[in-house]
């Protein structure tokens, strides 16, 4: 799953209310002609889902060191029996599949902890200990995983941890499990393992644009909302992000190509490197004496998104689609069982490959029918409103719309081709979203005959276009309170109605953000241990997309920034309102040169702890050259509004 540790924070930290508007008519009816439609009699995800269970937690409370509650594991135990009218039918049989906890016997040697965190952890016992696969988002998670495996199968040291790919649901509870000071390559270390690029992958992930991400990621999430049938129904691919302590510790050993193998404690891994899929730095992994497979999260019991709604560089589907080829080629005919980073394991050697290719072939469909629609002429909206997996294909559970949907993955293939311009010269010069809203309410004869038109649309359960009205009347004036709340009904039921988890999380959110605001910013900061790891160049990025040329004006300066923990010296210019930080030459000068350690600078940017004061601070030349750069930056605004605009 796509977040970055500064999201996962924002994550922990969030809270508020949610909708309450009963489902309607046309909602149920709906519900019910979905449930008609999909085979609810097969079981088998059910039967894999609960599969070798050994044991649970007795205690449901996974507590933080601060008293809080990192995770709830009954806090989906509502997902039971016949779904209500306000939840998808198949989303809530999901949510049942999610909620299912506990350790799990995968194969010999091999146990996963599912349903303890977003993600799973997995554990394979070793010559003389376990060896981890993705230790969770947090500390605490992890840690409680790992008490239940030692409590349940026998006290044993981890000797390993495989990261399978660098987003931090799958790296953030290392320091649950491990400690940094046993991590080594040579005997009796611990083994850190992951693919080439993981590290700068996982820390880069958010933070140039990690504000705007993490405030919509608010809404993808559902942050906001409480787990119920009128509330959030899991994240499709788990069930929600675990509220605790995000870490890392950088891997030692990196694998950079497929078929590369390695023995850590007598077990042998083969590895598949498998970059620009589901993450850009990702494997799957082979486990030849026991005949499982790994799929990491390049394999899941949903369609996954091509581009997360809370923002992110579009991926590959037809990479996705090769690597899934691929691994069918290499272990097909090896592999009796197989397992991923979320969801449940897939049992015998024709079901694993049943799945991978039908899996594979929902993501080639994806990529070949939105490129075959593209050069026929249409454009993203038109190709998101008709493309539709076979029935074969969409009559898969695995590949039904819980994370990623056909709609939104359909105009991410078009994104990554052919960008946001639909090649229409009207799109060219467009109007702000608020002015263009009020020329259309004002060419429809003001707000009123508007909202009665929408109280039309909505009656008749034309949901989308009652939205697409009311949206237009809120985003002309934000002060209609009659508008917001038609616009959050409205919203309400095609949040009620959506089989996508992420769908009915932002419909939802978006309905409460309509009724009561923009919650306050999270006040959430990076985690350190990803934040300590940021390559310096990147936090010169930083700085620039936070100048604002309206300070700079025609001003211009020149600072050298000095760190001698790392030996680094870096010149940082303002000149045409740009900020450019380059390394420095021996020789350079600047107006002013602050030196100071790194970790200093580290926490002013993500903590906002002023450097005044702080030890081994020290400006030599015009001070004021200094303080007039710091004047020119802006702090990123983590509230601004979505469903309504400035004025």
């Amino acid at each position: 799953m796509r977040f970055g540790a500064t999201i996962l924070v924002a994550a922990m930290l969030a809270g508020g209310t949610q909708a309450a508007e009963a489902p309607s008519r046309a909602t149920v009816a709906a519900q019910a002609r979905l449930k008609a439609q999909l085979p609810f009699a097969d079981d088998q995800d059910f039967d894999f889902a609960r599969r070798g269970f050994v044991a649970t937690r007795a205690d449901p409370l996974i507590k933080r060191a601060d008293g809080g509650v990192a995770w709830n594991l009954a806090a989906y135990d509502f997902a039971r029996g016949e779904a209500p009218a306000s939840v998808n039918p198949s989303l809530w049989r999901q949510t049942q599949l999610l909620s299912i906890h506990g350790l799990f016997k995968v194969s010999d040697r091999i146990w996963q902890v599912r349903g303890f965190d977003v993600a799973n952890i997995t554990f394979i016992q070793g010559h003389t200990g376990w060896i981890i696969i993705d230790p969770l988002t947090t500390t605490e998670t992890a840690k409680a995983a790992l008490d239940l495996v030692n409590e349940k199968l026998g006290a044993r040291k981890v000797v390993g941890v495989i990261y399978t790919h660098s987003h931090a649901d799958h790296f953030g509870g290392v320091r649950g499990v491990i400690d940094e000071k046993d991590v080594g390559t040579g005997p009796g270390d611990v083994r850190v393992i992951a693919p080439q690029g993981f590290l700068e992958e996982a820390v880069s992930e958010n933070v140039i644009a990690g504000t705007a991400m993490s405030r919509r990621a608010g809404f993808q999430f559902g942050h906001n909302l409480t787990p119920g049938p009128e509330g959030q129904m899991s994240s499709g691919i788990g069930l929600a992000i675990a509220k605790g302590t995000v870490t890392l510790i950088a891997p030692r050993d990196i694998i950079t190509r497929t078929g590369q193998t390695m023995t850590v404690d007598g077990v042998d891994l083969e590895f598949q490197f498998t970059p620009g899929t589901e993450a850009p730095a990702e494997m799957n992994i082979y486990l030849p004496q026991f005949r499982v497979l790994c799929m990491a999260e390049n394999a899941n019991a949903t369609m996954h998104n091509v581009l997360t709604p809370r923002g992110a560089l579009v991926r590959d589907a037809r990479v996705w689609a090769d690597g899934l080829s691929e691994a069918v080629e290499l272990y097909g005919a090896r592999t009796d069982v197989m397992f991923t980073s979320h969801g449940w394991p897939r049992f015998g050697q024709a079901v694993v490959s049943d799945y991978l290719l039908s899996h594979r072939d929902a993501y080639k469909y994806l990529h070949d029918q939105s490129v075959r629609l593209m050069n026929q002429g249409y454009v993203g909206a038109e190709i998101a409103n008709r493309i539709k997996l076979p029935p074969v294909l969409a009559n898969q559970w695995f590949n039904r719309g819980y994370y990623g949907t056909m709609s939104f993955n359909s105009r991410a293939v078009y994104q990554r081709y052919m960008g946001w311009y639909d090649a229409n010269p009207a799109s060219l010069a467009v109007l702000p979203p608020a002015e263009q809203a009020r020329r259309y309410v004002a060419a429809m004869g003001g707000a009123a005959k508007v909202r009665a038109l929408a109280a039309k649309a909505y009656d008749e359960a034309d949901y989308a276009w009652a939205a697409t009205l009311l949206n237009n009347v809120v985003q002309a004036d934000p002060a209609d309170k009659a508008a917001a709340e038609q616009l959050a009904r409205t919203y309400d039921q095609m949040g009620y109605q959506a089989e996508s988890s992420l769908w009915r999380n932002i419909y939802l959110t978006g309905a409460g953000e309509l009724r009561n605001g923009a919650p306050p910013p999270a006040g959430g900061t990076a985690a350190p241990d990803v934040v300590m790891n940021i390559p310096t160049p990147m936090l010169f990025d930083l700085l620039a997309v936070r100048l604002n040329p309206e300070k700079v004006g025609d001003g211009a300066t020149s600072v050298l920034f000095v760190f001698p923990d790392r030996s680094e010296r870096y010149l940082v210019t303002v000149k045409n309102q740009v900020l450019v930080g380059r390394p420095a030459a021996p020789d350079a000068t600047a107006e002013a040169t602050l030196t100071l350690p790194r970790t200093l600078l580290l926490q002013a940017l993500f903590t906002g702890k002023p450097l005044a004061g702080q030890p081994g601070v020290k400006v030599e030349g015009n001070g004021l050259a200094l303080v007039k750069m710091l004047g020119w930056f802006d702090a990123p605004k983590g509230d601004f509004p979505i469903v309504t605009r400035p004025q």
